[in-house]
């Protein structure tokens, strides 16, 4: 037996595995409920567990969660968790055709192909991987948070300026906040709440459920959560998986190599993925449309990041991602100290994080296999019952974060956001990105203007930085470009 597989070897330990990725799938498909909220809320009750039990039941809600927000974001463009807003693009068209069945087999097939994928860079990888992600300095993740930037022209559909224009709409509303370098509040307008800026999860419910509740009941729909008819079965067979091997390839490889990357996140993998996925796509006009190539790309990339992220917090210690932050506070609670160390100290715990990591993701796709047509189900449900219960859960989602009723306001005035944005057919997607990408940019950025004194000549001789430059100029100029032959064409 591989020495990953041996602390999963008992009945107990396997079971922590299922709870682990049950509970997870539950809680990722929740609307404003998160797989982090999940792991912070279990870590007191591993107090009296071994070690290994914990990780074990931990690492596999971390696997759980990033799966279990494709149900919602298919089903009801709702994304359960921020790395599923991708999905929701072609996830939630396809099952709104009529498919719901096979839009959740193609981003459950892709989960699990992604996990894998990943997983075996963990397995093999690790220390090289990581080695490379400390290389990179300040002015490196800036540049690369700009080329990321760039790539939001690639969500804002058949109008790269309204994808633009979202992501910088997004990007303002980031600002408030302390200052990263000197730490003085801003645009705070005297409220003390707002000394840390608006919290990502209640604009992210506010935007994507509430303004959808709210412009449908001004259209006059009779429901606020379209329903969605279909019995296609969730199950796929390998002959129409052959045409994306290519797709599913690429965009694990761009989610593992992203997650190794510490605090960047899956939301970018799994928007960096889809791009590159419209971009290297024979029918790229059908993106946004229930393309599933967009579903795959997204789903495939989002859950590669988890094994991504894992490189850096087994071999050196570094978070990378704030799941990844959560599990390194585990490892100090339990007594193990991270880093290189782990590997000759405590190598049980390093078999117990990589063992469950494949199972987990194992586990995962048969939970939601199995499950896929009952959770269609959920579409089906009397909106007279669905609207409460999203309200109820959007509030307490948005409260439970800090318990403070000011994230239930930020809520409520993002949904007004995104109800207006849509009006004016705006890409939600994009907005959500340039309110995430914003800070990590704006820290970054001042890192390396202290630590080189103001001057922002690095950013141009330092190689990996820029290539990154080069390359967030190139997908700038190449949609204006294609705007300009479009044009003269026209006019010809």
């Amino acid at each position: 037996m591989p020495d990953f597989l041996q602390p999963l070897a008992s009945p107990l330990s396997f079971g922590l595995v299922a709870l682990g990725a049950f509970l997870g799938i539950t809680v990722g498909a929740i609307p404003g409920l998160t797989g982090a909220m999940l792991i912070a809320l279990t870590l007191p009750l591993t107090f009296s567990m071994e070690p290994a039990h914990a990780l074990i039941l931990l690492t596999s809600m971390y696997v759980g969660s990033v799966s279990g927000g494709l149900i919602t974001a298919t089903l009801l463009r709702i994304p359960g968790t921020p790395a599923s807003v991708m999905t929701t693009l072609d996830g939630y068209p396809m099952a709104k055709s009529g498919r719901p069945g096979r839009a959740l087999g193609l981003g459950i097939g892709a989960s699990l192909v992604g996990g894998v994928i990943s997983w075996l860079f963990l397995w093999s990888l690790a220390e090289p991987l990581a080695d490379l992600s400390t290389k990179l300095g300040p002015f490196d993740y800036f540049s690369m948070t700009l080329l990321a930037l760039a790539l939001i022209a690639g969500v804002g559909g058949s109008s790269p300026a309204k994808g633009w224009l979202a992501g910088f709409i997004g990007m303002f509303c980031a600002l408030p906040g302390a200052h990263p370098a000197s730490g003085e509040p801003r645009l705070t307008f005297g409220f003390v709440e707002m000394d840390a800026g608006f919290r990502l999860l209640p604009v992210l419910i506010g935007v994507f459920a509430l303004g959808k509740i709210l412009r449908d009941l001004q259209e006059g729909n009779s429901s606020s959560i379209e329903r969605i008819d279909g019995d296609d079965k969730p199950w796929l067979s390998l002959r129409e998986w052959k045409g994306h091997l290519g797709n599913l390839f690429r965009s694990s490889c761009i989610g593992s190599f992203i997650g190794a990357l510490p605090g960047v996140g899956a939301n970018i993998g799994s928007l960096t993925a889809y791009s590159a996925a419209k971009r290297f796509s024979r029918k790229p006009e059908e993106f946004g449309k229930g393309s599933p190539e967009g579903i795959i790309a997204s789903e495939s990339a989002n859950n590669a990041t988890v094994g991504g992220a894992l490189i850096p917090l087994v071999s050196l210690g570094i978070p990378g991602s704030v799941i990844d932050a959560i599990l390194l506070g585990a490892l100090l609670l339990h007594g193990l100290q991270p880093g290189p160390l782990l590997f000759r100290q405590n190598p049980d715990a390093v078999h117990a994080i990589l063992g469950a990591a494949l199972v987990a993701n194992i586990l995962t796709f048969g939970f939601m296999t199995l499950g896929a047509r009952r959770v269609a189900r959920l579409a089906k449900v009397s909106p007279n019952v669905l609207i409460p219960v999203t309200l109820v859960f959007c509030i307490l989602g948005s409260f439970a974060l800090n318990n403070r009723w000011f994230d239930v306001w930020t809520m409520l005035v993002f949904g007004v956001v995104g109800f207006l944005m849509e009006k004016g057919q705006l890409p939600l997607a994009a907005f959500v990105i340039g309110f995430v990408l914003a800070p990590l940019a704006e820290k970054n950025l001042c890192s390396g203007l202290g630590a080189s004194g103001g001057s922002y000549l690095e950013l141009f001789t330092r190689p990996i930085s820029l290539v990154f430059l080069l390359l967030a100029v190139t997908l700038v100029l190449l949609p204006l470009r294609a705007g300009k032959v479009r044009n003269s064409s026209s006019t010809l």
